[in-house]
């Protein structure tokens, strides 16, 4: 089953939320909601399980957390609210959405991942919390020693599940969803739905309304493409250049190895520019450190591996730039929805060398669209590359 509000003038107040919701969103400057919200907000108000299939950057992590926190407004002080991520980036982004829009009532809200200290989450989690966000495998440790109490949970999130599948989570999965109540409303978020998010589905989930906003590999309209035709060797001097001769203010480069990512940061250093790299081999101090230097401007570029690519919310990134093209074409529509979040305009440009020619153009059959090539004054590799038919 699939619900539509037609209406796309509709306001947050023509949703159903209370008051306190409709003052912070007003504070943080939201007026009108995207599709996803629009559609999905109305269904998990009234109680309903709910499958939300959605590009990222299409304001998903509100579409879950506006209708948790208006159901906890003057309810009870216990944990209410689980919601699983497959990233600590992403456990983060969801958190402080949670403090955003709960500003005016407040909920308190604790994330819990690997990576950091282990005791502060377990007092805050034995002193009782409203909500949890979590990455599976450090709640399944606070679970088994019983730190965290949910025999009053009301409302579980799957977010972004195919990719905790993806990562390998369907066992701790499928171990935390049994220590929890069976009759409570069920939210699933994910970019794609493939067979085993569909298994996940029919599992877990009570007659779901299901709701799909643009298609499942469609890119953001409010990106712009291009293609840079370049030598591999030549990658580093092109991105230095347009680092250089562009004034842009918040630049997110994608690279396919943790070791290319950091050779990337320290040529661009060499250049004068301010950059930092984000990657698996990096602590996660390092890594919160990193978005934090970025998210503030402090960098003004910063270089990451497909760590980044689902789960990084910052608002105002100008341009992601795929320094290697990536392998997956889903891979790329994740990638350039770093830039172009919430109606906002952003660019994606794309370093093509010549043995990745055959993967922009399986790129651009599944976004169904040709990705204009440009090309820069020595550094094209000479040949003449047409967009894919």
């Amino acid at each position: 089953m699939t619900e539509k509000i037609e209406n796309d003038d509709l306001t947050f107040a023509d949703l159903g939320l209370a008051e306190p919701l409709l003052h912070a969103l007003s504070d943080a400057g939201y007026t009108t909601p995207t599709p996803i919200q629009r559609e999905a907000i109305p269904v998990a108000l009234k109680g309903r399980d709910l499958i939300g299939l959605a590009q990222t950057g299409t304001g998903k992590t509100a579409s879950f957390t506006l209708p948790i926190v208006n159901r906890m407004l003057g309810g009870p002080r216990r944990t209410r609210a689980l919601i699983l991520t497959p990233t600590r980036e992403l456990c983060l982004q969801v958190e402080e959405s949670f403090r955003k829009y709960s500003k005016h009532a407040p909920v308190d809200v604790i994330p819990v991942f690997g990576g950091v200290g282990y005791e502060p989450q377990e007092r805050a989690l034995r002193s009782g919390v409203d909500a949890v966000v979590a990455t599976p495998g450090r709640l399944l440790d606070h679970l088994e020693k019983r730190n965290v109490d949910f025999t009053y949970l009301e409302t579980l999130v799957l977010d972004e599940a195919d990719r905790m599948l993806d990562m390998g989570f369907a066992p701790q999965i499928n171990r935390i969803v049994d220590q929890i109540p069976r009759y409570r409303q069920t939210l699933l978020f994910s970019a794609t739905m493939p067979p085993e998010v569909e298994a996940l589905a029919r599992k877990y989930l009570r007659k779901p309304v299901v709701i799909q906003v643009g298609r499942r590999s469609q890119a953001a309209a409010t990106v712009t493409h291009a293609v840079y035709p370049v030598p591999r060797h030549l990658k580093n001097s092109l991105l230095v250049k347009l680092l250089t001769d562009t004034l842009h203010e918040s630049v997110l480069v994608f690279t396919r190895t943790k070791s290319s990512a950091d050779r990337v940061v320290r040529d661009l250093e060499k250049a004068g520019l301010e950059a930092g790299a984000m990657h698996a081999d990096k602590s996660q101090i390092q890594r919160m450190k990193a978005l934090e230097d970025f998210r503030s401007g402090k960098l003004k570029v910063l270089v990451a591996t497909d760590i980044a690519q689902r789960g990084l919310d910052i608002s105002g990134i100008t341009h992601v730039i795929n320094y290697d093209v990536p392998q997956q074409p889903e891979d790329y529509v994740h990638r350039i929805g770093r830039t172009g979040r919430a109606a906002a305009t952003g660019d994606a440009y794309t370093f093509m060398s010549p043995d990745e020619i055959a993967m922009v153009r399986t790129i651009e059959r599944t976004i169904g669209q040709e990705i204009p090539r440009v090309s820069v004054s020595g550094f094209d590799f000479g040949t003449s590359v047409a967009a894919a038919p």
